[in-house]
């Protein structure tokens, strides 16, 4: 055995080194070369770049920039919301235009930009379809922009110079309809014909279920591995919960050939309330890879909020999932120990993705973090992760970090000891790794909070000149303040002590309903931050040359009410039956009649303490009765006005 593990770690160290050496190689050639290919720099979803030269704390603080600053350098105007991740290809060759370092950018206008990365020069845009209204969404679903579009970040192989994108067409303006795209990096061309997303898996009770391309929102980052391209899909706003289920999807990246398995996390047949889900979301962040197998890992969020469904088989709700590459095989799962719990309060464990450390010194198996709503971060056994079925232990620490739409970063300090970031609760914390048995994380220090009213957490990036004291920063986007350009911030603190670096305003996100889930990008001494119609490039530059950030003059207005509707917002103070109490931000109390709600399946289900969005009609006696009952952001500044 000791041998085994021995070659198997030599593997993955040996692997984990080599997704580098592309970049290190054009950094010896005198290109500046730090490529991001895909969601967060690797598909262990580290989000570290450790080739990082020029960006240093000191660098921040105006330290050796020759009288330069570091400061917006540029921003460029994009047709749409951006939620996707930017990712960055050096030395690119753009057909007709010559070689640039580029930056590409994806918009839910369902368009592409390819972005010279120092000026921001438009240097092509390409736009594939249609995108879908929030007006044909599920109850007109308003947690995306006006559209939806590309929505999760695409990932590029950079051996065959292509892109994979999935896009969201409205077809013939009447059939929402996911399109796998493979992108000519020179042209933004379509490589081979797209092909549409269809699937079907077997129920419990021998029954086929297909594929609904109208319930379900892709916005987990896709993944490249083993050959395939693969795309998770969930639900709009909690809603149709009798029609939307989770899957994980694949196809063969050189063919866009589906795999032979479609991964459905949910086959139960019937459910008491007619609720499925078991979602792939994990608020944008991508599917995991690695390992000498290539088993993939992803989290899911939450099934039927009675909490009695889940049974690690049939329903795969509320876990960390890790399958093999074919999509054949559940290996193994995790699923949160207060699953039910979860379920019944609206606190998925899906609302964070799962990381995978590189190589710890001394252990035996890999290992993974993840946490979701509830703010607990598991660190796990990757290699083996069932708890369910079997009953073992395979929790090797828990540690609260704060509840967390948002996932986490990894780095290795200059002491050797690997480090993972995470940004629940609004305020990084870093913890170090302690080699076992069992292994353990130990909190470091944490930073000063970071200013946001949507849900809580962020997502965070990590840069270093590898392993070299005092050159790491970790970089963090704000969500939307409550201000009135509801602006996002671009953030830096010191990965060494925690102290602040740098903040500044970055862009702005009108969409109070939806999550800015904007991950910043560094590579070659830029940071990249995409938002509400634009993308800011920061780097260094003259002082008083800053780029102007534009003003957002509203917000994204909600939909016209139909004659004799009405629409709240407030918090849930109570929850009798199908009776909801709601305190309006005036302080007064409405009670909501959820049921005719519910039996449409019109309810994303409410939970105490936590905001709510009504619209209905009011009775006789004064009480609500909802057409429409969605999820609110638990802050007032996040709500429109009630009408």
């Amino acid at each position: 055995m000791a041998k085994s593990t021995k070659g198997r770690h030599r593997w993955r160290i040996a692997a984990w080194v080599g997704a580098f050496c592309a970049a290190g190689a054009l950094a010896a050639s005198g290109v500046q070369g730090r490529d991001v290919t895909t969601y967060h720099y690797d598909n262990n979803r580290t989000g570290w770049n450790s080739l990082e030269k020029v960006l240093t704390p000191l660098t921040l603080a105006g330290i050796g920039t020759n009288g330069k600053t570091f400061q917006m350098t540029e921003f460029v105007a994009l047709d749409q919301q951006v939620d996707a991740q930017p990712l960055v290809v050096t030395s690119q060759i753009i057909s007709g235009q010559g070689t640039h370092n580029v930056v590409y950018v994806a918009t839910e206008n369902d368009s592409i930009y390819a972005l010279d990365a120092t000026s921001g020069a438009v240097l092509l845009h390409q736009t594939f379809g249609t995108p879908v209204p929030f007006t044909a969404l599920p109850g007109r679903c308003h947690n995306n922009s006006t559209v939806a579009g590309i929505t999760s970040t695409p990932v590029i192989d950079a051996h065959t110079n292509t892109m994979y994108v999935m896009v969201y067409d409205y077809v013939n303006g009447t059939t929402p309809t996911y399109y796998l795209h493979a992108l000519d990096l020179s042209t933004l061309t379509d490589i081979i014909p797209p092909v549409a997303v269809a699937a079907s898996a077997k129920l419990t009770n021998g029954s086929t279920y297909v594929f609904n391309a109208s319930v379900s929102r892709q916005r987990a980052a896709l993944l490249l591995a083993d050959g395939n391209v693969y795309a998770g899909f969930a639900d709009f706003c909690d809603l149709d919960a009798n029609l939307s289920r989770g899957w994980v999807l694949g196809w063969n990246s050189g063919t866009l050939a589906p795999l032979a398995i479609d991964r459905l996390n949910n086959k139960l047949s019937t459910d008491p309330d007619t609720f499925f889900f078991s979602s792939v979301w994990m608020s944008g962040f991508g599917i995991a890879s690695g390992g000498p197998k290539g088993y993939i890992y992803f989290v899911t969020g939450n099934s039927d909020p009675s909490g009695n469904t889940i049974d690690g088989v049939n329903n795969i709700a509320e876990s960390v999932v890790q399958m093999s590459p074919n999509l054949s095989t559940v290996e193994s799962i995790f699923t949160a120990p207060n699953a039910s719990y979860l379920d019944e309060h609206d606190k998925d464990f899906g609302s964070g993705g799962a990381m995978l450390l590189p190589p710890q010194p001394g252990q035996a198996s890999d290992l993974l973090v993840a946490a979701g709503k509830y703010g607990s971060m598991y660190l796990l056994n990757a290699d083996n992760l069932t708890n369910y079925t079997t009953g073992a232990n395979s929790i090797l620490g828990t540690y609260e970090i704060g509840d967390c739409w948002c996932g986490e970063s990894y780095f290795t300090g200059s002491d050797g000891v690997g480090r993972v970031v995470t940004s629940g609760g609004n305020i990084v914390k870093v913890w170090s790794f302690q080699a076992g048995p069992p292994p353990a994380l130990a909190l470091s220090f944490s930073t000063a909070a970071i200013s946001g009213d949507q849900d809580p957490g962020f997502l965070t990036s990590v840069s270093s000149n590898g392993t070299t004291a005092n050159t790491g920063v970790i970089w963090a986007v704000g969500r939307a303040d409550g201000s009135a350009n509801e602006y996002v911030s671009l953030n830096a603190f010191s990965a060494q002590t925690g102290a602040t670096l740098y903040t500044t305003n970055a862009g702005t996100w009108p969409n109070k309903g939806g999550n800015a889930n904007i991950v910043p990008v560094v590579a070659n001494g830029m940071v990249y931050v995409a938002s509400y119609k634009g993308l800011a490039i920061f780097g260094l530059g003259n002082p008083g040359a800053a780029a102007t950030l534009p003003v957002t003059a509203t917000v994204v207005a909600p939909d016209p009410l139909a004659p004799g509707q009405h629409e709240i917002y407030g918090t849930v103070t109570a929850i009798s039956g199908s009776i909801i109490t709601v305190r309006k931000r005036d302080g007064t109390l409405v009670a909501v009649d959820g049921l005719a709600a519910s039996k449409n399946f019109r309810l994303a289900p409410p939970s105490v303490g936590h905001g709510i969005d009504v619209q209905g009609t009011f009775n006789g006696a004064g009480v609500l009765v909802a057409s429409l009952v969605l999820h609110a952001k638990d802050s007032p500044t996040m709500w429109f006005p009630d009408r």
